[in-house]
C-alpha cells in the first residue's frame, strides 16, 4: 500500500535542522522551499519544539466550545497582530478552509453570492476555495463547483472596479500571487480594490496563507501598501509546521457569520506551537531580517545572471517570496538542484523556480543557492 495523490520524490528525508533537511542516507539539502513556506522559522525550532512537549504534556485536544489558555492567549495574539481592526479570529487546520470560511461568512454577512477573484490566483482545492482558484487542471476533474464566482485579471484596476456592484459579497486576492508566478500586486491596484469594496457593501479579503507573517518583509504583505482588509486568511507558517488556518474577520463580518464550525479548531497543541511561533517572529523582528536577506538574495541573483549569462528573464517577488523566470523548463532545474547540488526548491507554473526558504536564512545561505543555482543553469 502507498498514497496516491502526492508524486513522491526520490528523497527519503529523515530529521531537519534550521535551513537544512536530512536524507536517511545522510545527504544534506538546504532547503530553499519550506515545504511551500510552512517551515516559517526553518525546521526543529527549539522554541516551537518545547511549546508543543509542554502542552501535550497537559492537554492534546479539546473542542473550541470550551475556553483553553492557549487558545485564547493565540485569539489575542493574532486580533492585536492584525492589520487594522480584523481582531475576531476563527481557527481551522489549513489555507483551504481559512478561505473556505473566509467565503461563507462574506456571503453570510452581506446577504450576497457573487464572488470576484483572479486570474492566476491560488486559493485551496476543496470545493469552495477551488472555485475561486484560476487554473483548469486544478477543477476540471471536480467540477460542478460552488458558483458564482466571476475572474478579472490580476492587477488591472480598472477591470475590477467595474466587476464590483450590488451582488457582490467579496473580493479574494493575493496581496502577492504564488502559486500564479510570484506577481507582487502594485499598492493603487489594492487601493482600488478597496475602495470600490467600501463603496459596494462588499468584503475584500486578502489571502495571505503564503505572502504572511513576515514572509514578504513586512509582518503582512498589505501593510507594505496600507490597505486594510474586511477579513485576512492565514495558514502555511503559522505554526512552524503543525497543521493550522486562521481566518480574522471585521466587526461588521463577524456580526452574522452564518453558522460555521470545526471539530478540530485551535487544538492546544497546534495553538502553543503557533504562540510559539508568532512570539519569536515578532520578538526576534523576523519580518525585517526576510526585507533584508530577501534584497540580498535578488540582489545576488541578478548579479549572477549577468556575470555567467544565465537563461533568467526576471527574478521578482518581495522579501523571501521569490520567483526566477527562466528561459527553460523549471522542473527540470528543480530536479538537478535537489540531485546535483542538494538543493531544495519549488515550481511556480513551467516556467518559474520559487524560492520560499525559512526566514531564519542568513546571507551565507544565500549564497550557497546562488552558487548551486548558477552551476545547475551553467
Amino acid at each position: 500500500m502507498s498514497g496516491f495523490v502526492f508524486s513522491e520524490k526520490p528523497i527519503e528525508i529523515e530529521s531537519g535542522e534550521g535551513a537544512y533537511l536530512y536524507g536517511q542516507d545522510g545527504t544534506e539539502y538546504l532547503d530553499f522551499g519550506a515545504s511551500y513556506a510552512v517551515a516559517s522559522l526553518g525546521h526543529n525550532h527549539p522554541a516551537v519544539t518545547e511549546a508543543v512537549q509542554e502542552q501535550a504534556e497537559k492537554l492534546t485536544y479539546v473542542q473550541a466550545s470550551y475556553p483553553v489558555d492557549v487558545r485564547t492567549e493565540l485569539y489575542e495574539k493574532l486580533g492585536t497582530l492584525a492589520p487594522g481592526d480584523i481582531s475576531n479570529v476563527w481557527l481551522c487546520n489549513s489555507g483551504t478552509e481559512a478561505n473556505e470560511a473566509a467565503m461563507k461568512f462574506a456571503r453570510s454577512a452581506t446577504g450576497r453570492s457573487k464572488i470576484i477573484a483572479t486570474k492566476r490566483g491560488f486559493h485551496g482545492r476543496t470545493m469552495g476555495a477551488l472555485a475561486m482558484t484560476w487554473k483548469d487542471k486544478y477543477k476540471e476533474p471536480f467540477e460542478p463547483l460552488a458558483g458564482d464566482v466571476e475572474f478579472v485579471s490580476y492587477g488591472d484596476g480598472e477591470e475590477l472596479a467595474e466587476a464590483v456592484d450590488e451582488e457582490t459579497a467579496a473580493v479574494f486576492l493575493e496581496p502577492v500571487q504564488g502559486e500564479g508566478g510570484i506577481h507582487p500586486a502594485a499598492t493603487e491596484y489594492l487601493e482600488t480594490a478597496r475602495e470600490a469594496t467600501e463603496e459596494a457593501g462588499a468584503a475584500l479579503v486578502f489571502d495571505e496563507i503564503q505572502t504572511g507573517l513576515g514572509r514578504t518583509g513586512t509582518l503582512w504583505a498589505c501593510e507594505a501598501a496600507g490597505v486594510e482588509p474586511d477579513i485576512l486568511t492565514s495558514a502555511k507558517g503559522i505554526a512552524n509546521g503543525l497543521p493550522m488556518g486562521a481566518t480574522l474577520v471585521a466587526d461588521w463580518i463577524a456580526e452574522d457569520p452564518g453558522n460555521h464550525g470545526s471539530t478540530f479548531s485551535g487544538g492546544p497543541v497546534v495553538c502553543a506551537a503557533a504562540n510559539a511561533t508568532l512570539e519569536t517572529i515578532v520578538d526576534e523582528d523576523v519580518p525585517g531580517h526576510a526585507a533584508a536577506v530577501g534584497e540580498y538574495l535578488k540582489s545576488e541573483i541578478e548579479t549572477a545572471t549577468e556575470e555567467h549569462d544565465l537563461p533568467v528573464r526576471e527574478v521578482r517577488g518581495q522579501g523571501l517570496m521569490l520567483g526566477i523566470q527562466v528561459k527553460r523548463g523549471a522542473n527540470r532545474i528543480l530536479k538537478n538542484l535537489a540531485i546535483s547540488e542538494g538543493v531544495l526548491a519549488l515550481p511556480a507554473g513551467r516556467s518559474v523556480v520559487r524560492l520560499l526558504p525559512p526566514l531564519v536564512v542568513t546571507e551565507d545561505h544565500a549564497d550557497e543557492f546562488v552558487d548551486a543555482f548558477a552551476e545547475v543553469l551553467r
